[in-house]
């Protein structure tokens, strides 16, 4: 099995992974170093493998899920001693298994519905469902509700973000299925639930309807539940606050990384029935040219890198929060082994600006970056450690 299968992809494998082991030749000129001056806050508190932070709208605590089934809460600059949520013997937890995404409904504040994603004791993909209780730092875990499962052939690129869209639909990432270069064709199979976007309306009790928008509802052969396909692991993706954009980065099998935006325009949600083209393509290379590489109808990415740059690019968010101005409307991203930290400005179709943040790279691997209730945003890594982008 190629060393592909490290990584967010590889960040749920391994917790120190050699850059050098990532790809062969010299490291490309990394973009110029960004112009506003940023820095990192540490979080009070150790994480046990942390890989998500958010928090519902306008809230000022900080939830963090642990991989080990856990989430946490950060309130008035402390970890509350009580979990928030704890369901580890729910939860498969081997390699890149585990607690793998938190999304507060939109109406949080009155519901009280908060949903999870997990590889579950089978290794199948979940999201469940649940209501807080009395005690406003507290799950009720008797009102679970199991809304999805998704089969899973292998123990890897489950990938397991769940986000709230601008519409108030609820999006799913699910990688290939695993193994190595896709084996099972799952990428290009739009009968099949793995290696897309799905969009779920879960505004009831239990289960999850299927919106009557989505682009595959009554393509003959098409699983209705998709939103976009084509994607080998997208491990962390976010829509624009301020403009509803999707950007979904999604880690790549031997040689590429890729970010892809997709804008919202008018009467058009952002991604609708794109084809990413995994395993067709690599990023922007064929990825095996030798079986074919037909690129007609296929969304090409924003961004790319090589491996001789890093190995797994870890996804994060565009900036709308007001402690840095100058920061607004920059995406940020990351790559786990090479530990950096990387912006563009999407404009004009193409990703502008692009820049390097030194004094945002927190020395070693970044699982996941985090956006709290006003906006701000933050950088989790394996060491447990969880920092906050503040200015200098």
């Amino acid at each position: 099995m190629p060393h592909r299968q490290l990584a967010p992809g590889a960040l749920l494998a391994a917790t120190v992974i050699a850059v050098s082991a990532c790809g062969s030749g010299s490291s490309p000129t990394p973009p110029p170093p960004g112009p506003v001056a940023v820095g990192l806050q540490a979080l009070p508190g150790t994480f046990d493998f942390p890989v998500l932070l958010t928090a519902p709208a306008g809230d000022p605590r900080l939830f963090v899920v642990e991989k080990g089934g856990t989430v946490r809460i950060v309130k008035n600059g402390a970890v509350v001693a009580r979990p928030f949520l704890d369901i580890s013997a729910l939860v498969s937890n081997g390699g890149e298994q585990g607690l793998l995404g938190l999304a507060f409904a939109p109406d949080y504040a009155t519901s009280g519905r908060v949903f999870v994603s997990y590889t579950d004791l089978a290794g199948n993909s979940v999201i469940a469902s649940y209501r807080v209780s009395a005690d406003p730092d507290s799950v009720d875990a008797g009102s679970a509700a199991i809304r999805l499962t998704v089969t899973q052939p292998y123990d890897n690129h489950n990938g397991g973000n769940i986000v709230f869209g601008p519409d108030g639909y609820l999006y799913f990432g699910l990688g290939d299925g695993g193994s190595g270069g896709d084996p099972q064709g799952r990428g290009q199979d739009r009968s099949d639930l793995l290696g897309s976007l799905l969009r779920l309306d879960v505004a009831g009790a239990t289960g999850y309807a299927v919106p009557n928008d989505n682009p595959f509802r009554n393509v003959a052969g098409a699983r209705p539940e998709l939103w976009d396909w084509g994607l080998r692991n997208p491990w962390r993706f976010s829509f624009d606050r301020t403009t509803g954009d999707l950007y979904v980065a999604d880690v790549g099998q031997s040689n590429r990384e890729e970010v892809n935006v997709s804008p919202a325009t008018a009467g058009r949600n952002a991604g609708r029935g794109l084809n990413y083209g995994w395993n067709t393509m690599e990023g922007s290379i064929c990825y095996n040219p030798s079986t074919g590489c037909d690129q007609a109808g296929l969304t090409l990415p924003t961004l790319d890198y090589t491996h001789a740059d890093g190995c797994s690019v870890t996804g994060g968010f565009v900036y709308r929060g007001s402690a840095i101005p100058d920061l607004r409307g920059t995406y940020l991203y990351a790559d786990f082994c090479a530990g950096w930290v990387r912006s563009f400005r999407f404009a004009g179709g193409a990703a502008t600006d692009r820049r390097d943040w030194p004094d945002l790279a927190p020395g070693g691997n970044v699982t996941s970056f985090g956006e709290d209730g006003a906006g701000e945003l933050y950088v989790l890594t394996t060491s447990g450690a969880v920092y906050k982008i503040v200015p200098k």
